[in-house]
């Protein structure tokens, strides 16, 4: 497998009515390929991945696989509540053709798989059994689990383990990760605002949801900040954060794909519950947009 160092996008889930829109998904990651990514994750978080059906999330990966060049990595969603279920989808997008699978942390039963223990015991029976190397996915905000440096250290040690995505936003936490597990360990930090902290302690990247609708911004970040030239990638990173609060941190998937539809991209409505942006909402969206230099 390639190296997993640069920045990734979760991408999102388009919606056609009640269906998932392949098609419009296809379109949107061959205009995503003129940029410098890294590679994309299908089916994470800002794909609404718990929103979809089994056959939807296959349907998904399918039209990903062959929308997404081989110079770019696929990362495919497999994480589900039960381990078994979790191995399952893990095989099928190996079958698809994904080139890793990201592993949400199981979180329905908080109080029992916040213990070490069963962390380890899930995730080391996925990389045993996953054909593809397996990333683990820290998002304590969302789950109410967190994995801590000495839990990830240990699931680091297996050889199928590749990397975590830490939106813990923690970053003595990420510090601890990096110090902790094997140099060819991939930490990635999941927001935009821990990707410059994160590179200066070790981090490989980040697999960050504003980028989707700035990628070429984060890929400039990322560059700069490898080359050394810390003044202008901060001063990129800057401009990016009042679009960080303006889109996603106020209305949240939403207000990302109402920002692609602004841009030219398809980014349709959220699946409810979720919501979607109303038209006093899209007109701030896209002035926080033009403002941040992304129109």
């Amino acid at each position: 497998m390639r190296s997993l160092e640069g920045v990734f996008i979760p991408v999102t889930t388009p919606f056609r009515g009640e269906d998932v829109a392949t098609d419009r998904l296809a379109a949107n990651l061959q205009r995503y390929d003129a940029t410098a990514l890294a590679g994309y994750v299908v089916l994470g978080s800002t794909g609404e991945f718990p929103m979809l059906s089994e056959a939807e999330r296959d349907r998904v990966l399918v039209a990903a696989r062959q929308a997404i060049p081989t110079s770019k990595l696929f990362i495919a969603g497999t994480g589900t509540n039960a381990t078994l279920h979790t191995i399952k989808q893990t095989k099928r997008a190996a079958e698809i053709g994904a080139d890793a699978a990201i592993v949400i942390t199981p979180h329905y039963f908080t109080q029992a798989f916040v213990r070490p223990e069963a962390q380890v015991r899930h995730y080391l029976a996925v990389a045993d059994a996953s054909p593809i190397p397996i990333m683990m996915y820290n998002f304590p905000a969302n789950t109410g689990v967190n994995l801590d440096a000495d839990t990830v250290a240990r699931i680091a040690q297996h050889p199928n383990v590749c990397g975590i995505k830490d939106s813990s936003g923690n970053i003595p936490q990420c510090a601890q990760i990096i110090h902790q597990t094997p140099k060819t360990f991939h930490v990635h930090v999941g927001s935009a605002s821990a990707l410059l902290p994160a590179l200066t302690i070790g981090a490989a990247g980040a697999i960050v949801a504003l980028g989707t609708i700035s990628a070429r911004e984060w890929c400039d970040v990322y560059a700069l900040a490898k080359a050394g030239r810390w003044d202008e990638a901060r001063e990129i990173a800057a401009r990016m954060m009042s679009a960080d609060r303006g889109v996603p941190g106020r209305y949240g998937i939403g207000g990302l794909k109402a920002a692609l539809d602004l841009q030219g991209f398809y980014g349709g409505p959220c699946r409810p519950p979720l919501t979607t942006p109303d038209a006093d909402a899209i007109e701030d969206i896209k002035e926080v947009l033009a403002t941040a230099g992304l129109l």
